[in-house]
């Protein structure tokens, strides 16, 4: 932990995780690090299973100081799926929050850590680019999970080349909300790190405390997926942000343009786990004739349109300094990655998405592409969220499907839904619930919807 002992040495006193500093996180750090040797000397790979936490980063560290590959386990999943994730990757080692032991009773919780006979240990700070770091597991269309490596080098050109784009200022303080098991949130941590800056982090997602917090200006960068800053939008007020990092899921257009209308410094960004987030970014404030794109590509990146149609939109494929090399177990992709997106370039450019080539509806020929749709029921101020998704058709071979959570009657909708849209494009069928399914890091679950 290269980044750690520097820091540590060269400001001691400077705040880094919540109201820890350098030096205090430094020194949990080899604690806890001299308990855990004798539980994992002879384990290549563990597992860790915790909420959001500063004793969570303090363990991460510990284990990447040990040269330990860890696996970082979904909270919100099942005993069954954790123990499938474990399983299959040869892991009986776990390590758990105390308030997720229950989950899995064999796992050894942070209490018992520090319950065990401390030995002396030597952690380790310089790693080669190829050691993989820790380990996220990601759905497949398959519905089979894939297990995707994160390696030092992805970590190390990720936080070099997001610096050069967010930028770096000494009072840096990004708040986390997104899970740090999820690429969102670990890389901030990393890019903290890295920029020997602050991060405060929250156990979980509380509306109240974020605003709270924001506009009290104690920090100036967060992380949200388009579901929370639509919820928050106009409520962040005296805020001292310079940067909302936006992403995870399709941006509704609406909501950019609020945010327009609002001053609000969005910076769109887009990535995969695999590319340990970001690959493209920009903020919306700078090029206000760009934002129906999400970017430009971070230094190293260049995206290619493959396949394209006579209008220039095709397959998006990725090369990056900042790409895993191979799913765990599965051959190596090769010099370029296919994201399974479509989308194009323009003359400047900048990356505009349409959809997930796998959410694309054929309907009679015709291609749909649900953001479409989306982006103008979003339009609607009487919604909250929406999705589309495709259902089989006999006679079209498949159809879309709307689903809506909002304060507006059907007729009204169905109205204007009609006026807006042609014939083939308009949802067979408005499916109103309380609120869409979700995963952990508030991406709306289609999979779930369309089941």
């Amino acid at each position: 932990m290269k980044w750690l002992k520097k820091q540590a040495e060269l400001y001691p006193q400077k705040t880094f995780l919540n109201d820890f500093t350098f030096e205090q996180i430094n020194q949990r750090v080899d604690k806890i690090a001299r308990h855990l040797a004798p539980l994992v000397a002879k384990k290549t790979r563990v597992a860790l299973l915790s909420e959001n936490s500063v004793e969570m980063a303090v363990l991460l560290f510990a284990l990447l100081g040990l040269s330990k590959e860890i696996l970082l386990l979904n909270t919100h999943l099942t005993t069954y799926e954790l123990t499938e994730q474990v399983n299959e990757l040869e892991i009986d080692r776990v390590f758990s929050s105390d308030l997720l032991k229950e989950k899995m009773t064999d796992s050894i919780s942070f209490s018992d850590i520090l319950a065990t006979t401390a030995e002396p240990v030597s952690l380790s700070v310089n790693f080669p680019d190829e050691k993989i770091a820790v380990i996220m597991n990601t759905s497949a269309t398959t519905g089979k999970f894939k297990s995707v490596p994160i390696t030092w080098g992805m970590i190390s050109n990720h936080v070099k080349a997001s610096q050069k784009t967010l930028g770096l200022y000494e009072d840096d303080n990004w708040l986390i909300i997104l899970p740090m098991f999820h690429v969102s949130g670990l890389s901030i941590i990393m890019r903290s790190l890295y920029n020997a800056t602050s991060a405060t982090i929250f156990d979980k997602f509380d509306e109240n405390q974020l605003l709270e917090v924001v506009n009290s200006g104690k920090i100036n960068m967060i992380s949200l997926v388009p579901t929370i800053l639509t919820r928050i939008a106009n409520n962040l007020n005296g805020n001292n942000l310079r940067l909302i990092l936006l992403g995870g899921e399709f941006i509704p257009q609406p909501l950019i343009q609020k945010c327009q209308e609002l001053a609000l410094p969005v910076y769109k960004t887009y990535g995969m786990t695999e590319s340990f987030s970001q690959s493209v970014t920009f903020n919306i404030l700078d090029f206000p004739d760009k934002t129906s794109s999400v970017g430009r590509p971070l230094p190293g990146v260049k995206i290619e349109i493959r396949n394209p149609d006579l209008s220039g939109v095709g397959e998006i494929w990725l090369k990056s300094p900042m790409l895993m090399t191979a799913y765990l177990g599965q051959k190596p992709y090769g010099a370029a990655f296919e994201t399974g997106d479509i989308g194009y370039l323009d003359r400047d450019g900048f990356l505009y998405l349409l959809n997930r080539r796998k959410d694309i509806i054929i309907s009679g020929g015709e291609n749909i592409y649900p953001k479409e749709i989306e982006d103008l029921v979003y339009s609607l101020p009487e919604i909250k969220e929406c999705a589309v998704v495709a259902k089989t058709d006999a006679k079209w071979g498949q159809v879309p499907i709307l689903f809506v959570s909002g304060n507006i009657s059907q007729e009204k909708l169905e109205n204007f839904l009609t006026e807006k849209l042609a014939k083939y494009k308009r949802p067979q069928t408005i499916i109103f619930m309380d609120e869409l399914p979700k995963n952990a890091s508030g991406k709306i679950l289609r999979k779930e919807l369309k089941a």
